[in-house]
């Protein structure tokens, strides 16, 4: 009689895909329902994009985030024409965000209220001198997953804005706060 071990079924786990600059004016275009397919094509599940923005919620057995932003950036390359760094978050990791929100009582507006991500902790530990800099109506804090970017007079105006996308050195993306909570709660809904 043959012994019958139990499979082990690898972990799932929910992450989103963050591109940069995807559909930003007339670069980088790319069809939300051509990323979902492209996500499909590489094994991941139960896929949604949120705005047209390049924001992708799916499930998929634990790995390495930067193993998982890796393949993604290299098939959008090979397939879909278009390079764009991608930053990938676990849902743990963006509960961890919303909650690490340091700027919420002084922002009172979620458009202006940018909240940077990256895969990169040397390049997020390269923005705490802007998070002593006085901003004057800006505001910046650098917490353990993310930076936020307070935009007082809006994003155009934002010095403290320019100087945190020049030292995330093209390592990562930003996403205003109303944004990263419609992800959160696409994250915090129960998988397939």
């Amino acid at each position: 009689m043959a012994s019958s071990k139990p499979r082990k079924t690898a972990q799932v786990e929910r992450f989103v895909a963050l591109l940069r600059g995807i559909n930003v004016g007339r670069a980088k275009r790319v069809a939300m329902s051509d990323l979902r397919a492209l996500l499909h094509s590489l094994g991941y599940r139960n896929v949604r994009t949120l705005l047209n923005s390049g924001n992708a919620v799916f499930d998929c057995p634990v790995e390495p985030q930067a193993r998982l932003a890796n393949r993604i950036q290299t098939a959008v390359a090979e397939r879909l024409g278009v390079d764009a760094v991608v930053v990938v978050k676990s849902a743990k990791d963006m509960a961890a965000v919303i909650g690490g929100n340091k700027l919420g009582a002084v922002a009172t507006d979620p458009s202006r209220l940018l909240v940077a991500f990256t895969s990169d902790a040397k390049a997020l530990a390269r923005l705490m001198p802007l998070a002593e800099t006085d901003w004057k109506s800006d505001a910046v804090h650098v917490g353990k997953h993310a930076a936020y970017i307070w935009c007082a007079n809006g994003l155009l105006e934002s010095k403290a804005a320019v100087a945190l996308l020049r030292d995330l050195e093209g390592t990562g993306t930003t996403r205003n706060w109303s944004t990263v909570e419609k992800i959160n709660a696409l994250l915090q809904q129960d998988a397939e």
